[in-house]
C-alpha cells in the first residue's frame, strides 16, 4: 500500500439527490435505498483509493445499513464512512448518512483490497 490505511480513516462527500436517484413507483422524488448504497460504496472506494498502490482496488463485500428518513430530490447528503477495523485487507466502515442535522442512514459496510 502506498498510504497507510489505520482504524480513524475517515473519508467524506457530499452528494446532491436528483430525479433519477428516486425509486419509479413514488410520486414524490426521493433518495432510493439502491442509489443511496451507490453513494455509501463510491465515497469508500474513492475515499481510500489514493492510499492503496497503483495496482490495487477496493471491492464492495457487505453492506448492512438502515434507511430511517427520506431525502428529496435538489437536496444533499452527506456521505461519511470511518474505517473501525482493518484485517489484512479487509476493511470496516461505520456508516452515516446525513441531511443537515437528520440522520438518514447508518451502519456498516466492509471492502476488500484485491490488486497487488
Amino acid at each position: 500500500m502506498s498510504g497507510t490505511i489505520e482504524v480513524g480513516f475517515t473519508t467524506s462527500e457530499t452528494h446532491r439527490v436528483t430525479d433519477e436517484m428516486s425509486p419509479p413507483h413514488l410520486p414524490n422524488k426521493v433518495l432510493s435505498t439502491p442509489d443511496m448504497v451507490r453513494l455509501i460504496e463510491g465515497t469508500c472506494l474513492f475515499g481510500v483509493q489514493p492510499l492503496l498502490e497503483e495496482n490495487q482496488t477496493t471491492v464492495g463485500i457487505h453492506i448492512c445499513v438502515s434507511h430511517q428518513a427520506a431525502v428529496s430530490s435538489g437536496e444533499d447528503v452527506v456521505v461519511t464512512g470511518e474505517i473501525s477495523e482493518v484485517d489484512r485487507r479487509r476493511l470496516i466502515f461505520d456508516i452515516k448518512v446525513t441531511h443537515g442535522d437528520t440522520l438518514i442512514s447508518e451502519g456498516t459496510h466492509q471492502r476488500f483490497i484485491v490488486g497487488g
